[in-house]
């Protein structure tokens, strides 16, 4: 964003936000509601380090927190509805050629035993087995920015098998157990249903399981998989075969190259990659609308310092160069700073809600919030390209907010009749 003035960028960031509260109005039947789900965004976005209900309540002015936490309990609205318009608004912005899907988990430390699908379980967040709840994502990542665009709470079977704590936390009677895969993959499907323009998935080792139904919606993928897992070539030259540590270590030292797979904040993420093709097969087999050859590969990641080894089961239309597939893996650092920037900037683990409905409202507002940022930021680019620059008559439509028009009806929940307790 160097190059956009300060008076530039505040007049950026006033119509923006107008634009966006017009949009979330429309989510709720009740405008006191409405003016309080504002007011939990303001707080969101607002300089306060903590961002809980009575830090918010006091930015907003309020006497206490009751409002705010009405917004995530008491009030009737549908947390999935406001779900699909942060995806709709970002795309808006962020759509590209080549964009990645990248799913990933995200663990929210939590004492007690009483928040929804809270249980001692092992996050990434803090390395280790802790009283958590882990929730699953979906980020959408392009060259114009990342936003997260879905997300689903994580129950462990001993939430689902015991009847009273789902009813406790107000769990909706069709919830039942799902893996974290499973949850991905109806992720994968929301998106495909909404016309998602994505052309790859990227996700961590345990989504493995998402490469059929990927191949199926002709996507290609870049998904982590353990050292252990087996790997077999055919039609290819030389033939591997064995487990992805053991290829690696059989690989010949020409077959390594130095490449980036991104800018982080200490400059280009370099590290050493090899690719194997294993197969080329087509694309028909799996899907009858789709022509063509697309190759499964592995690709083996190793870091400069320590020699630590990652790898990658990939599926791509044959011919695609390494440089595309260290590319898509390499987005999977975006989700990565977008976890960090919610929870730090925009109060992603200060969620003080115990039931399921609670956390989606609240993840789903900081994820608005994200969103915003991220379309700011963008907004912010074109000024200072040239290309864009000129365009005098598109920079004043998006001004006067013109170019995003709201449109629909307002999304109640099909509860209205239920209270929601936080």
């Amino acid at each position: 964003m160097s190059g956009v003035a300060i008076e530039q960028m505040l007049e950026l960031w006033c119509v923006e936000l107008r634009q966006v509260k017009a949009d979330l109005k429309l989510q709720f039947a009740h405008p006191s509601v409405a003016a309080s789900a504002a007011a939990f965004l303001d707080g969101l976005l607002g300089p306060e380090r903590r961002k809980t209900g009575w830090m918010r309540a006091e930015a907003a002015g309020d006497p206490g927190p009751w409002r705010q936490q009405a917004v995530l309990g008491r009030s009737h609205w549908d947390a999935d509805a406001l779900r699909d318009m942060v995806r709709d608004y970002a795309l808006e912005t962020l759509a590209s050629p080549g964009a990645v899907l990248v799913i990933d988990e995200t663990g929210f430390l939590k004492q007690g035993q009483n928040s929804c699908g809270v249980g001692r379980q092992y996050t990434g967040s803090a390395g280790k087995i802790a009283s958590c709840q882990i929730g699953v994502f979906a980020a959408y990542a392009s060259d114009k920015g990342c936003a997260l665009i879905d997300r689903q709470l994580y129950l462990p079977k001993d939430w689902t098998t015991k009847p009273e704590r789902l009813a406790t936390a107000h769990v909706p009677d069709a919830i039942r157990f799902v893996t974290k895969p499973q949850i991905a993959a109806a992720m994968i499907e929301r998106a495909l249903a909404a016309g998602v323009p994505f052309e790859w998935v990227a996700t961590d080792t345990i989504y493995g399981a998402l490469a059929m139904q990927l191949r199926r919606a002709g996507k290609g993928y870049v998904l982590g998989v353990q050292a252990t897992d087996r790997f077999n070539s055919w039609d290819k030259s030389p033939p591997v075969a064995g487990t992805a540590a053991t290829i690696a270590q059989g690989l010949a030292p020409k077959t390594w190259q130095r490449l980036s797979a991104g800018i982080g904040t200490k400059g280009p993420r370099l590290y050493d990659w090899a690719y194997v093709a294993l197969a080329d097969l087509e694309a028909e087999e799996f899907n009858e609308a789709l022509t063509g050859l697309w190759t499964r590969g592995l690709l083996i990641r190793r870091s400069i310092s320590d020699q630590d080894l990652a790898f990658f089961s990939t599926w791509c239309p044959a011919g695609t160069p390494m440089e595309t597939l260290v590319r898509v893996e390499g987005q999977r650092w975006a989700i990565e700073d977008a976890f960090e920037t919610a929870k730090t900037e925009l109060g992603l683990t200060h969620n003080e809600t115990r039931s399921w409905h609670g956390w989606h409202r609240h993840v789903s507002l900081v994820m608005l919030a994200f969103a915003m940022m991220t379309v700011v930021r963008e907004h912010a680019n074109r000024l200072t390209s040239p290309q864009k620059r000129n365009d005098e008559a598109r920079l004043q439509r998006w001004y006067a907010g013109l170019s995003r028009k709201s449109a629909g009806s307002p999304h109640v929940s099909s509860s209205a009749g239920s209270s929601l307790p936080s």
